[in-house]
């Protein structure tokens, strides 16, 4: 079992699945699907199902220990153990791999409302394309 290199999370009961679950999160460099957590902690714990990572990841994100994107009109969704960054990503529409943004697109955007006294706190921007192996079959 890999162990989590954060202190466990109060109000979490700890079990073996949730800290593989935890530990999978934390050493990824880039944000996962449920598929890919459960392929990586299904090679330290045989006995996890799939639909356990997917409970897991929801209190993970209830909880405020995940971050959960969705991607492509949620056709599918992606975790990352929540860093406090802000971050944004591009999401190949053939093989659905996602690359981290290296800035905010939303930078100098400053929104029109009418409402003059709305506050803006948050933005979700989605970007998609295809990588440059994907990409390399398309006509230019």
């Amino acid at each position: 079992m890999n162990e989590t290199k954060t202190e466990w999370p109060a109000g979490v009961k700890r079990t073996r699945q949730r800290q593989e679950v935890l530990a999978v999160l934390e050493n990824s460099p880039s944000p996962l699907n449920a598929e890919e957590i459960f392929s990586l902690a299904k090679k330290n714990d045989g006995s996890i199902w799939l639909s356990t990572v997917y409970r897991i990841l929801d209190l993970f994100v209830k909880k405020g220990i995940v971050t959960k994107a969705s991607a492509m009109n949620s056709a599918f969704a992606i975790y990352e153990m929540n860093r406090y960054q802000h971050k944004h990503y591009a999401v190949c529409i053939g093989c659905r791999k996602v690359i981290q943004m290296d800035n905010c697109p939303m930078e100098k955007f400053t929104p029109r409302l009418d409402d003059g006294d709305f506050r803006v706190t948050g933005h979700k921007v989605e970007i998609y394309g295809y990588c440059k192996d994907c990409g390399a079959e398309l006509p230019q």
